[in-house]
């Protein structure tokens, strides 16, 4: 259990008397316990002054732990039932996002609290600010996927599919020490890279081909995730060349402005006027970034519509693109770790123009 993180958690908690945790992610964060419940109920009841409440179908095994109130149940339990005799009717419940219909509408039938509210930013938000281990596996999984990246661009050759060398991503990752993928990798030949979120095909590999790769990797349960666009053979045209100097100084202008108490929306605009005013505006289709940690999308993002402030040891990427199918497709991606006066760029492969 990691009880600073549960403190944290119910100090945010301004809306509800107590909150009910069901999202398995969130619930490993907050107990160091990964649970798949399948299609049975989890959840995690806390409240202040209170010893958290684990409810958890007899099916999993569960070492007891200090501080950790292990509430079991059984398949032919009513679990309604049994959250009633825990949660206080009187109380106003906060609920998170994860929790299915078909365990909340029965809560709210049998009023065993007495409203229901959406508590997931408490968890959120408490999410978004990274400690200090959470920094250095951060740190361990994005050195690996910059290892990866070295060993990725030497997959190719002229006649490979993009499946290919999809296939061959994970042993790399799994000899220099990750778990496995943070995400699906993309693989993206010649026009496919103007497709951000494609997935590898039979495309061939031939020579001039852009060479995309947007690839992540977990290292203790810590994600990773980077995209570098190579040329194959040939350098690019004069076109290609001014797009991917767009997307470059993109990508290095935004981290250059982050730091604790800038608006997120506004590093976002820092990136977009870049290609805007280069003429590639409507090519550059997405936000800027998304927060990362155990999960690889997690809740917070660089966009034009998230007004919220940085703070120190948020997480999140720059990932600027432009994608013109008929000129170039083009992102490049880092992480970086908000700091008190700037960031720390966790990914260390160059971003200057290569041909492989």
């Amino acid at each position: 259990m990691n009880p600073k993180r549960i403190t944290n958690v119910l100090e945010k908690l301004n809306n509800a008397d107590a909150l009910l945790v069901s999202d398995p992610i969130a619930i490993y964060y907050l107990i160091d316990r990964m649970i798949h419940p399948g299609e049975r109920f989890l959840g995690l009841l806390l409240k202040k002054d209170q010893k958290p409440k684990l409810f958890l179908n007899t099916l999993f095994p569960f070492e007891k732990e200090e501080g950790i109130e292990v509430v079991d149940y059984s398949d032919s339990d009513d679990i309604t039932k049994i959250l009633s005799k825990h949660i206080d009717p009187s109380d106003t419940l906060g609920v998170d996002k994860c929790l299915q219909a078909r365990f909340l509408l029965p809560m709210q039938e049998a009023a065993i609290a007495k409203a229901y509210v959406n508590g997931s930013l408490a968890v959120d938000h408490t999410r978004a600010i990274k400690d200090e281990e959470e920094l250095e596996l951060l740190r361990k999984s994005s050195l690996i996927n910059d290892m990866a990246m070295e060993r990725f661009k030497k997959l190719v050759y002229e006649g490979v599919s993009e499946k290919e060398v999809a296939d061959q991503i994970l042993d790399i990752y799994l000899e220099l020490g990750a778990e496995g993928f943070s995400f699906e990798p993309i693989v993206a030949f010649g026009k496919n890279a103007a497709d951000p979120h494609h997935m590898p095909d039979d495309t061939k590999l031939k020579a001039g081909d852009a060479v995309l790769f947007d690839v992540g990797c977990v290292y203790k349960s810590y994600c990773s995730d980077m995209t570098r666009t190579f040329f194959f053979k040939e350098g690019p045209n004069e076109k290609q060349k001014e797009v991917y100097d767009l997307v470059r100084k993109a990508n290095e202008d935004a981290e250059n402005y982050v730091k604790a108490g800038v608006r997120l929306c506004d590093i976002d605009k820092v990136a977009r006027d870049v290609i805007t005013k280069g003429g590639y505006g409507k090519y550059f289709t997405h936000r800027l970034g998304h927060f990362i940690g155990i999960e690889d999308h997690e809740y917070g993002d660089v966009s034009s519509s998230f007004t919220d402030l940085t703070q120190e040891n948020n997480v999140f990427s720059i990932e600027p693109g432009i994608y013109d199918p008929e000129t170039l497709g083009c992102r490049i991606e880092d992480l970086v770790i908000v700091t008190k006066e700037g960031c720390e760029v966790l990914n260390h492969y160059p971003h200057d123009i290569e041909i492989i």
